[in-house]
């Protein structure tokens, strides 16, 4: 009974973080912002994302505590994007999809509507 009490608590925090990490989108943005505070438009033409995609994935991380908003009383206004604790906890997850997709994943074998932002 220990054996699948455990399993499925295993289960359940795989689902969970996959639920947070599993898009692709969000992905990217953990990735450029691995690199320190981004603009939204740097965000955006690093990953090609639409701005409503965009804006709702940083939504989503700022609401899961991934990752901070700063907006600047300027005009235009600026605002610029930090990974908290918890999003930085989450980059070497990037990395080693990363490290797969080099070792694992030639070029050639991907889809075409794969993302062409470098990932």
């Amino acid at each position: 009974m220990a054996r699948t009490r455990q399993s499925t608590a295993c289960a359940c925090a795989v689902t969970r973080a996959a639920r947070l990490l599993g898009d692709h989108w969000t992905l990217l943005i953990l990735r450029d912002l691995g690199g320190g505070c981004r603009r939204f438009r740097e965000l955006q033409e690093s990953t090609g994302m639409s701005p409503g995609v965009l804006s709702g994935r940083l939504r989503s991380l700022e609401a899961a505590g991934m990752i901070t908003r700063r907006q600047y009383s300027e005009i235009p206004p600026r605002v610029e994007y930090t990974l908290t604790e918890k999003g930085r906890a989450a980059l070497p997850i990037v990395e080693q999809l990363r490290a797969y997709g080099e070792t694992w994943l030639v070029e050639d074998d991907l889809p075409d509507e794969c993302d062409a932002a470098g990932a």
